[in-house]
């Protein structure tokens, strides 16, 4: 039997957890050094890279951590450590179709990438962003483009991580980019614009904004739902906001009694995980834009993914 398992890195209690979907009831906790952040998962859901971000906040000063914690799922063990010094603030983590892995180094404002991360000691290739403080960003499926939030010099950067000649090309759609999301084609990245109060609509190909819509109070984070809605996350107005992706325009307001850190979709249920600095994960149901329930968590709840694991 098989059950689904939502992993969670739990931020200031240090650890990456297990909670069982259905009971929410927390399974398992890994500990780790402090202040794990961002982590992906492969297509296999062999392992998970956690990067170690190694500081509370982006706003926190600190050198932080150069590592990348690669844990085998099904073990629940730590399988290894992979020091990337002298890449540090270790952020954003993505994985392309090829299960090749991407990290971005906040504070070198440097891509780097592990072809092999089952395995490499090192990675294989980096190249700079073009921006300052480069926080998150999105990968096309290829992982032959990616796109930086640089959350200094506000802009956003497109770099080629396997053509280290072809320069970053910058957009400046606000003052501080922070979340994204690559739509489905792969022709338009979305964008919050947290200082701006803005969503925009970046062409990818241009990297021109095609248009652009006033957000709520602090908009943070931004994903794509499988049926094309966008979900944002708005930090400062303590609440959700589904827009339309066309138009930017917000169909639905859901206000939050916290706010919102980070949320992820179950894959075939209308469910999105919603992790808050309350330290509750709440289960919106993406048919009804309702919160049919909340459990409890550690402290400070944040990036989060759903794996079928086999039942013990």
């Amino acid at each position: 039997m098989t059950q689904d398992v939502l992993l969670l890195v739990e931020k200031c209690s240090h650890c990456f957890s297990y909670y069982d979907i259905d009971s929410g009831e927390r399974l398992f906790s890994l500990g780790l050094p402090d202040f794990p952040h961002e982590f992906v998962v492969d297509s296999q859901s062999r392992y998970a890279y956690i990067g170690h971000y190694g500081v509370e906040t982006s706003g926190h000063l600190g050198a932080g951590g150069t590592r990348i914690f690669q844990v085998d799922i099904a073990a629940r063990t730590l399988a290894r450590t992979i020091d990337i010094a002298p890449f540090n603030r270790l952020h954003g983590m993505q994985m392309d179709a090829q299960d090749r892995l991407f990290a971005l180094s906040e504070d070198r404002a440097q891509l780097v990438v592990l072809d092999q991360p089952a395995t490499d000691t090192a990675p294989r290739r980096a190249v700079p962003t073009g921006g300052i403080k480069s926080h998150l960003f999105a990968l096309t499926r290829d992982g032959q483009t990616a796109f930086a939030m640089n959350l200094l010099s506000h802009t956003v950067t497109r770099i080629k991580p396997f053509d280290a000649t072809v320069a970053p090309v910058a957009c400046a759609p606000g003052e501080k980019p922070e979340g994204y999301a690559l739509s489905a084609d792969e022709q338009t990245l979305y964008v919050t614009c947290r200082w701006s109060n803005t969503l925009c609509a970046i062409d990818t190909a241009t990297m021109q904004v095609k248009y652009q819509a006033p957000s709520r109070d602090d908009a943070t984070r931004l994903y794509l739902y499988r049926d094309g809605r966008l979900v944002v996350t708005n930090y400062g107005a303590r609440s959700l906001s589904v827009v339309d992706p066309a138009t930017l325009r917000e169909l639905a307001h859901i206000q939050m009694d916290a706010r919102a850190i980070a949320l992820s979709f179950h894959p075939t249920r209308a469910l999105a995980f919603v992790s808050q600095d309350n330290d509750q994960l709440g289960y919106l149901n993406m048919e009804t834009l309702q919160f049919d329930r909340w459990i409890p968590t550690q402290r400070e709840p944040d990036v989060s993914r759903v794996v079928s694991l086999s039942s013990r």
